[in-house]
C-alpha cells in the first residue's frame, strides 16, 4: 500500500505525457483526482498504522553487493510529513485549474515531483533516500526554469547548482557511514540500530560535517540560504508553495532522521553549533524579511526564520548534560509539528501571493493598496494565514513554537531567549505587509477582483488543516511524541 502511494502519481504523470492530444481541462481534472487519491491513501495509512516502531514496512533486495535495498516505512516522523505532502499538492493541483499554461505537462511534472517528495519521507535506504532527494531537484528545476517568471533560468539554474553542490556533500556522508558500518550497509534502521563511528576520534564529526552541509543547503541554513529568495520569487506560485512546504522539510527531516541518530556522540558534542546556527537563521530571516519591499521574497526569508526554530529545537535536544529528557523530546516534537505547520501556512501564503502576480504582475507592497475593498476573500484569507504563521494561538504555529521553546528553554536558555525575538519580528512584518496590501486608498490596477473558486479551495483547506491542529493538537502529537522519545533516547544514548 505504500508503495501504491509512492508511485502512482508517477504513473500518473506518464500517462498524461503519453496522451498529447488530451484536452487541458481533462488533465487538470485527472491531476486533481490523482492527488485527492493520494491525499485517501495517506490518511488511510495513518489510520491503519499500529505504530511507535515502523510500519507498512517493505525491504526487498536492489543492490546487494552495495548493501542497499528498496527498504520503505512509516513512522511518527514520516507519517505527518507524508500527509502534509499530500495535502499541499493537492492544493498544487486545484489551484491550477485556473488559467495555468501548457497545464497538462505541468501537471504531469508536479505529480512526478510528489512520487520523489512522498519517497524520500518514506525511504529507509540512504541510496534511496539520496536517490529521491536529488531527482526532486530536477523537477523543480524544471517548475521554475518552464513556468516562472523575471529571470526564471537564472533563478533555477542557481537553486540547482546549490542544491545539487550539497546533495554530493549528503552522498560524502553516507558513503561515510557506510564505510564504518559493520557489516557495511545503507539500511538506515540498521544504522540507527547500532551507530557506526562511536569513539572514533575525527571520523565522526567529519561525516557529520557533511550531513549537515548538505542538509543546511536544502533547510537552508544561513549562510547557505542564498538560492532560496530568488527562487522563490521567480517561480510560479504552485512551485513556491512546494519548495517551501515540501522541498525545505527534507533538510530538516534528514537533520532528525539521519544525522541525529546514526551519529549521536558528534551530535551531542556539536549540538551547541547547531543551536547557534538555528538562533542566527531564525533572527537574520526575520530581519531581512522585515526589509523587503515585494510580498513574495517577505514570505521566503521567513521559511529562514521558521527553519531556523526546527534547527534550534534539535540542536537543545542533543543537551545530555543537565538537560531534562522530557524536555528535550518536547522539542523535538516541537521541530516535527513546527514542519507540518510551516508547510501547511507558508504553501497559503505563497499560493496567495500568486494572486498579486496573476492580478497585476507585481508582488511590489508599494504597488497595491486598500485590496481589503474589492477583494474580501483574499484579504480575510492571508490575514488568517499571516496571523496563523506569526503563532496565533488557536493554530498549528502556536502549537509548533510553544513546544520548541519550552522544550529548547531548559537546555539553552539563552539562545532561546533570544530567538524569541525572532517573533516579534515576524510578527511585525506581518502586521506591516497587512497594513500595506490591504488598508489605505486602492492601489494597483483597476480591474483587481476577488479570489476565484478554485483559488479559494486550494488554501482554504490548508488554513483549515491548520485551525483542526491547533485545536486538536493530539491527534498529530499521539504520532508525534513517541517518535521523538525515541529520537532522544538514540541520541542519549
Amino acid at each position: 500500500m505504500l508503495s501504491l502511494t509512492v508511485f502512482a502519481p508517477l504513473a500518473a504523470a506518464l500517462v498524461l505525457l503519453s496522451l498529447r492530444r488530451l484536452p487541458e481541462s481533462v488533465a487538470g481534472r485527472v491531476w486533481v483526482a490523482v492527488s485527492a487519491a493520494e491525499l485517501a491513501l495517506v490518511v488511510a495509512l495513518w489510520g491503519t498504522y499500529d505504530g511507535p516502531g515502523v510500519g507498512h514496512e517493505t525491504d526487498l533486495p536492489w543492490i546487494p553487493g552495495a548493501g542497499s535495498g528498496y527498504h520503505i516505512g512509516v513512522d511518527g516522523l514520516s507519517l505527518p510529513l507524508l500527509a502534509m505532502t499530500a495535502a499541499v499538492f493537492l492544493a498544487c493541483a486545484v489551484h491550477g485549474l485556473h488559467g495555468q499554461r501548457d497545464l497538462r505537462r505541468f501537471a504531469a511534472l508536479f505529480l512526478a515531483l510528489e512520487t520523489t517528495c512522498l519517497g524520500l519521507f518514506a525511504a529507509l535506504d540512504l541510496i534511496l533516500f539520496f536517490v529521491f532527494f536529488d531527482v526532486s531537484l530536477v523537477g523543480m528545476y524544471f517548475v521554475i526554469a518552464g513556468w516562472g517568471h523575471g529571470p526564471a533560468a537564472r533563478s533555477a539554474l542557481k537553486f540547482f547548482l546549490y542544491t545539487f553542490v550539497g546533495s554530493l556533500a549528503l552522498l560524502l556522508g553516507f558513503i561515510g557511514l557506510f564505510a564504518a558500518s559493520s557489516p557495511h550497509t545503507f539500511d538506515m534502521v540498521a544504522l540507527t540500530r547500532d551507530p557506526p563511528l562511536r569513539d572514533e576520534g575525527v571520523l565522526g564529526p567529519l561525516v557529520l560535517l557533511a550531513l549537515a552541509v548538505g542538509l543546511a543547503v536544502k533547510t537552508p541554513v544561513v549562510p547557505f540560504h542564498t538560492w532560496l529568495p530568488p527562487a522563490h520569487t521567480d517561480a510560479p506560485a504552485a512551485g513556491s508553495a512546494v519548495l517551501a512546504a515540501v522541498l525545505l522539510k527534507m533538510g530538516t527531516y534528514g537533520f532528525v532522521r539521519i544525522a541525529m541518530p546514526m551519529l549521536p556522540d558528534a551530535w551531542r558534542e556539536y549540538a551547541l553549533v547547531f543551536v547557534v546556527a538555528g538562533v542566527v537563521s531564525a533572527l537574520y530571516g526575520a530581519l531581512v524579511a522585515l526589509a523587503q519591499t515585494s510580498f513574495k521574497r517577505m514570505v521566503a526569508y521567513t521559511s529562514v526564520n521558521h527553519m531556523g526554530y526546527v534547527l534550534l529545537a534539535l540542536g537543545a535536544a542533543g543537551t545530555v548534560a543537565g538537560a531534562d529528557a522530557q524536555a528535550r523530546s518536547v522539542a523535538v516534537s516541537g521541530a516535527v509539528v513546527q514542519m507540518v505547520s510551516h508547510g501547511l501556512l507558508t504553501g497559503a501564503l505563497f499560493l496567495l501571493s500568486g494572486v498579486l502576480w496573476d492580478r497585476g504582475r507585481s508582488y511590489a507592497m508599494d504597488a497595491w493598496g486598500g485590496l481589503a475593498q474589492p477583494a474580501p476573500r483574499f484579504a480575510a484569507l492571508t490575514a488568517i494565514a499571516a496571523f496563523a504563521s506569526l503563532g496565533l494561538p488557536g493554530f498549528s504555529g502556536f502549537l509548533a513554537e510553544f513546544q520548541i521553546f519550552a522544550g529548547s528553554l531548559g537546555p539553552e536558555p539563552a539562545a532561546t531567549a533570544v530567538a524569541l525575538l525572532g517573533i516579534l519580528v515576524t510578527a511585525g512584518l506581518f502586521l506591516w505587509a497587512l497594513h500595506r496590501l490591504f488598508l489605505g486608498p486602492v492601489r494597483g490596477p483597476s480591474t483587481v477582483t476577488d479570489l476565484r473558486p478554485a483559488e479559494t479551495w486550494s488554501v482554504a483547506p490548508l488554513l483549515a488543516a491548520s485551525l483542526a491542529l491547533g485545536i486538536f493538537p493530539r491527534m498529530l502529537l499521539d504520532t508525534v511524541e513517541p517518535a521523538a522519545r525515541r529520537v532522544v533516547e538514540l541520541v542519549s544514548r
